[in-house]
């Protein structure tokens, strides 16, 4: 199916839904929930969701999972996605907290092909053998660190949304401290507890995802690295590297 809402079909009873949907440059999807769990996936292009618990970017060759129920938007730069929606029942693998995960070429076939198939397809057959090694190729990918947590402390979370508009890798936690009103120590605390990372952890990370869209629009890495503060462009990629386990090339639009 193609170009529908998935409020449309939602009652089929069917476990899985595919639908194929063209988006216009710059497209948001403002929040919004489903009842169903979600396979988001776009082959070109970088998706970047948003909940209140952070944000994921999802760069090309790559999906984000959609627990059922949790509220998020999408931002697009024009992209032709995929979506799986899976009742809950039959995921019960499916994450709690979005992941994003890596597209083998083998799964993207398969999202490629389950859109065309009808939406009440027959339950014994090639489309259900589809949908059943589709799900069984979901349930074994380890998430990507393409998640950018965000503290639920207010005054901390405006800090970090500042940094995300502008991210510095040598941005000093000093800073953050003295805006703050407490002590480095102090502040680290906060951030292990709110996000799970230390200082230097969440700011290495934002930099690093923060890089993967002027990757996909094919800017130079001397240029990206030069922009987030690191002293030269192999420092960038080392760190980039360490994070991700590729280099920034395996990112580019034009690799």
């Amino acid at each position: 199916m193609r170009n529908v809402r998935i409020d449309e079909i939602d009652d089929f009873d069917r476990a899985v839904l595919a639908i194929g949907t063209d988006y216009p440059p710059g497209h948001l999807l403002p929040y919004h929930e489903h009842r169903r769990a979600q396979v988001l996936y776009a082959a070109t292009g970088v998706m970047e969701l948003a909940t209140a618990e952070g944000t994921w970017t999802v760069p090309p060759d790559c999906a984000v999972l959609i627990p059922a129920g949790t509220r998020h938007q999408v931002s697009m730069p024009g992209v032709s996605t995929r979506s799986l929606y899976m009742e809950p029942a039959a995921v019960p693998w499916f994450p709690t907290r979005c992941e994003v995960v890596e597209v083998s070429a083998l799964l993207r076939e398969l999202l490629l092909a389950v859109v065309d198939m009808k939406p009440r397809y027959p339950e014994h057959g090639r489309d259900a053998a589809l949908v059943g090694l589709l799900l069984h190729e979901l349930s074994d990918l380890a998430p990507l660190p393409l998640d950018i947590p965000l503290p639920a402390d207010p005054a901390l979370r405006r800090l970090c949304d500042a940094f995300l508009r502008h991210p510095d890798v040598h941005d000093p936690p000093a800073r953050w401290a003295t805006a703050l009103g407490v002590s480095e120590r102090t502040l680290g605390r906060r951030f292990r507890s709110f996000t799970g990372l230390n200082f230097a952890q969440w700011r290495q990370r934002a930099c690093i995802v923060h890089s993967l869209q002027h990757l996909a629009a094919g800017a130079p890495v001397t240029r990206i690295a030069a922009a987030l503060g690191y002293d030269s462009p192999a420092a960038f990629t080392t760190a980039f590297r360490t994070l991700l386990g590729r280099p920034p090339s395996a990112y580019r639009a034009d690799r």
